[in-house]
C-alpha cells in the first residue's frame, strides 16, 4: 500500500500559473486536509502499515500532515522536493532536488530508504545517485510483479504498474476533457483481477494512491472494501508490508540464495523475490 503524497507541487511543477487559480490549488487542500486523514482512519481500522511517498516542498507546506503520518507508525520516502520529473534535468539539477527533499524529510523521519520520482519517470543519473544518497530502494519499474536486486547498482526496485494506480482511472483532465472518470465499481474489478493474478503468481501487488484523488468518499469505501477482499484480515494468506520492509527480505533472500548456491548471482533480475 502506498500513497503518493502530492499536493499543490503536482500542480505548480505542471503550471507554475497554477499558482494564482485556487480552484485547481483546492484540491490539492482536500488531499491534505481531507484524504489523508481519513486514509490514515481507515489503515488503523484495518492494522496496515502504508508508505507515504512526499514531495519536500509539500511537506514544508503541510508540516503537521507528515508529523501525523509517521506518528501513526508508517514509512516516509522521497518523492522529489519539486514535482519535477528527473528526466528533464541536468545531472547536478537532480542531485540538488534529492539532496533538498532528503534534508526536509529527514526533518520528519530520521531514516528515508526509498525513492518514487514524480510520474515514475527517471533519468540515467538516478539510481547513481539513490545509492551515492544511501537509499536502499526505488520504486519506479515495470519490468516485473516480484521484487528484485539492481544488477548495476545497490537498490532494491519494488516495481509499480499504471494498473494498479488510481490516477489514469480517476483524474479528470479539466483543460481537455479526454480523461474520463471511472466508476469505482470499475476500478475495483479491475484491480480485483490484476491482485488475484499476481497473488496467484506469488508476486507484488504495488498499490498507488493519491490523497486529492482516492479521497473522495465514494473511492475511500472502495479502496477498503478492495483492501479487506485482498486479506486485510488474513496474514497468513497475504503479507503487507512497507517498502523498505519488502527491500529488507529481497535483500535477506538474495543472500540466503547466495550462501546455499554461489551461481545463485546469475540468476535472472527479476527472479529475486521472498518466498
Amino acid at each position: 500500500m502506498t500513497v503518493d503524497f502530492d499536493a499543490e507541487e503536482l500542480w505548480l511543477a505542471e503550471d507554475p500559473a497554477n499558482a494564482a487559480r485556487p480552484g485547481v490549488l483546492s484540491q490539492a487542500r482536500y488531499g491534505a486536509e481531507i484524504a489523508v486523514p481519513a486514509l490514515l482512519d481507515m489503515l488503523d481500522r484495518l492494522s496496515l502499515p502504508a508508505t507515504f511517498f512526499v514531495c519536500g516542498r509539500d511537506a514544508e507546506r503541510h508540516p503537521r500532515i507528515i508529523e501525523s503520518i509517521v506518528a501513526r507508525g508508517h514509512e516516509i520516502g522521497h518523492h522529489g522536493y519539486s514535482h519535477r520529473s528527473p528526466h528533464l534535468m541536468a545531472r547536478d539539477e537532480e542531485a540538488e532536488e534529492l539532496s533538498r527533499g532528503l534534508e526536509v524529510l529527514r526533518s520528519f523521519a530520521e531514516r528515508i530508504e526509498g525513492y518514487r520520482s514524480p510520474s515514475w519517470d527517471i533519468s540515467p543519473h538516478t539510481l547513481d545517485l539513490l545509492v551515492e544518497n544511501g537509499f536502499s530502494y526505488s520504486s519506479n519499474m515495470m519490468d516485473a510483479i516480484n521484487p528484485y536486486a539492481h544488477a548495476t547498482h545497490d537498490l532494491v526496485e519494488v516495481p509499480v504498474h499504471w494498473s494498479l494506480d488510481d490516477a489514469p482511472h480517476f483524474w479528470f483532465d479539466a483543460t481537455s476533457w479526454d480523461r474520463t472518470i471511472r466508476s469505482s465499481r470499475e476500478v475495483m474489478e479491475l484491480w480485483s483481477e490484476e491482485t488475484a493474478a499476481i497473488h496467484e503468481a506469488g508476486g507484488l501487488v504495488t498499490l498507488t494512491v493519491h490523497p486529492q484523488i482516492i479521497g473522495r468518499p465514494g473511492r475511500l469505501r472502495m479502496l477498503e472494501k478492495f483492501l479487506m477482499a485482498t486479506g486485510a484480515y488474513d496474514r497468513d494468506r497475504v503479507w503487507f508490508a512497507t517498502g523498505s520492509e519488502i527491500a529488507a527480505a529481497t535483500r535477506e533472500h538474495r543472500a540466503a540464495r547466495t550462501a546455499a548456491t554461489p551461481a545463485a548471482e546469475s540468476v535472472a533480475v527479476g527472479a529475486e523475490v521472498p518466498s
